[in-house]
């Protein structure tokens, strides 16, 4: 496990690329473990269950965000900026304060979450049965806010490693808990169903068993990083031994400090959170309104949120883990001033995230059919159509997410949050008019997060050219990925369909023309010169890939 970046006497090359990638990879691993679980769970809870166990997570991930306060991103920036203008000590006066701060407002949420599910899921969300599942996660918020804060002093330090293993352990435990919660509870949420007269229950029980892994995980992640934390108390003394800075900061103006720095990113983050609360609210009043029994319009619900955001989620894993490394590199550059770094910071952040997003857009489209069928058996049109319309999302979210983060790292929280609030607005009359006027379903769901998405991209990117004078690579950022992917997605299309022809099967063509994308893409991007020599020596055993692509012959000639 890599130790958290000290002090060094000699300048150190930012390697907060390798660190990002660190993060992502770990993120993605999450996300697949987590789309892995979701597979029996979605069986075990049906489109109902799963429409009760989507409110529930809507609830408390919009209590999450006010319990945690978004920490693991403010923690995180305070610490860098103290950190890069030697203040070691201060550094660490700004984790015991956030972590004090973090213990008293997570556990008022998690009790007023917990005391008020009845009225929250009854008289809210119109889902009165969600109110089990919504009890279990709250009792998870607290814990959860602590962990946000030594995930954010690490980050802040310049290790995204302590970060990444807790994230995973937290998945592997939660997909073990969940699965076996939720069979257990959904045979006894069954059982009384047939005596209530309810037959709901059975899969709102079964919703509360799932939510059960999640609290779980959070807990084996929180003892790992406090083992983390025990093994680094050396290196964090001697590094605040050396501290020669008089100045030392009164915890009256740390926590000043970390509700002003908060308030704006708890907006802006809020605004993600609230759009999703807000979309299945509004989705199922209308639905009803409409004549939709409450199955009917709990069953597309469950598609939406069991079913397409999962899938969604996996790739913009890799732009939430770039988004929590640019933020304290960021920081540091802006502390210091030095403009060139910031450039290539923000050049690098947006040429990754989009690097990556891109293939996966094209390739949800090609295989949206064969992935719902892979992963959930499910051959109906609804899914797989969901899939195709929103895959766009999936590079208009990464790239509004890495743009909130530099943003932030610039300083410019109020901006982003202004920029969240006006993309809200827009997404919301937009949703109204496709579920209203033009009477999409489901499918307004999926369109309105792209207008989302489309606006929020906008905003930040004519902000971060305001704010600094930035202007995004178009070349290397946008065509040249598009081509290599467009290529990618005629050649998967292809192998597919000779493999399901000749083959057929559930796995076989879909397993193969993943794998035949990933080579062809690489191949595509390579060939292109979308990657510089630096920027493949940033990455992970950047220097030996760099010396493999060399002897393949896999770079432009120049």
């Amino acid at each position: 496990m890599a130790e958290p970046q000290m002090n060094h006497k000699r300048k150190k090359k930012d390697d907060f690329l390798m660190q990002g990638m660190i993060l992502s990879v770990a993120m993605v691993v999450t996300k697949v473990i987590g789309v892995a679980y979701r597979i029996p769970l979605t069986n075990i809870l049906g489109d109902e269950g799963n429409g009760f166990y989507g409110y529930a997570f809507e609830v408390y991930a919009m209590a999450l965000m006010l319990s945690s306060l978004s920490l693991p991103t403010v923690v995180s920036k305070l610490v860098s900026a103290r950190i890069a203008m030697g203040q070691r000590r201060n550094a660490f006066r700004v984790f015991l304060c956030s972590m004090a701060f973090s213990l008293a407002v997570g556990v008022f949420i998690s009790l007023v979450i917990f005391f008020g599910a009845g009225a929250i899921s009854s008289n809210i969300m119109k889902s009165p049965l969600s109110i089990y599942a919504l009890r279990v996660l709250a009792v998870g918020l607290f814990i959860v806010a602590v962990l946000g804060v030594l995930r954010g002093y690490f980050q802040g330090l310049g290790s995204m490693m302590p970060t990444a293993v807790s994230q995973i352990i937290e998945q592997l435990v939660n997909a073990v808990v969940s699965i076996a919660g939720a069979s257990i509870l959904y045979k006894i949420g069954m059982k009384a169903g047939e005596k209530n007269g309810e037959e709901l229950l059975g899969p709102a029980y079964g919703a509360a068993g799932g939510t059960l892994g999640t609290v779980i995980g959070a807990v084996s992640a929180l003892l790992f990083l406090l083992f983390c934390f025990y093994m680094f108390k050396g290196n964090i003394k001697r590094g605040i031994a050396t501290d020669r800075s008089r100045k030392k900061e009164r915890y009256q103006r740390i926590l000043k400090i970390l509700i002003l720095t908060s308030i704006p990113i708890i907006f802006s983050t809020a605004i993600y959170n609230i759009n999703q609360i807000l979309d299945l609210k509004i989705f199922n009043d209308i639905m009803s309104a409409q004549g939709f029994t409450e199955k009917e319009y709990m069953a597309m619900q469950g598609i939406y949120t069991g079913k397409y955001n999962p899938l969604i989620s996996v790739p913009l894993a890799v732009a939430n883990g770039l988004a929590a490394s640019v933020i304290p590199s960021m920081t540091k550059a802006v502390t210091t001033g030095e403009r060139k770094q910031i450039y290539s910071k923000i050049d690098q952040t947006i040429r990754f995230t989009l690097m990556i997003a891109i293939p996966c857009f094209v390739g949800f489209v090609v295989l949206a059919s064969p992935l719902m069928v892979l992963l959930y058996n499910d051959a109906s049109k609804t899914p797989a159509l969901m899939l195709a319309l929103g895959a766009v999302t999936v590079v208009l979210y990464s790239w509004s997410t890495v743009s909130n983060s530099i943003l932030q790292g610039l300083d410019q929280m109020t901006t982003a949050a202004k920029n969240a609030g006006i993309s809200l607005v827009v997404h919301l009359i937009a949703l109204y008019l496709m579920l209203v006027v033009f009477k999409w379903n489901i499918y307004a769901l999926v369109i309105s997060n792209i207008v989302f998405a489309l606006c929020m991209c906008l905003l930040n990117d004519r902000a971060i050219h305001r704010t600094c004078g930035y202007e995004q690579e178009i070349d290397r950022t946008f065509i040249k990925p598009l081509i290599a992917a467009v290529l990618m997605g005629i050649v998967t299309y292809i192998v597919h369909l000779i493999l399901d022809i000749f083959i057929g099967g559930r796995f076989i063509p879909a397993i193969i023309a993943v794998l035949a994308a990933m080579v062809v893409y690489a191949v595509g991007v390579l060939k292109l010169g979308v990657l510089s020599r630096a920027d493949i020596k940033d990455l992970p055993q950047g220097h030996r890939i760099y010396r493999i692509c060399r002897k393949l012959h896999l770079l432009p000639d120049r």
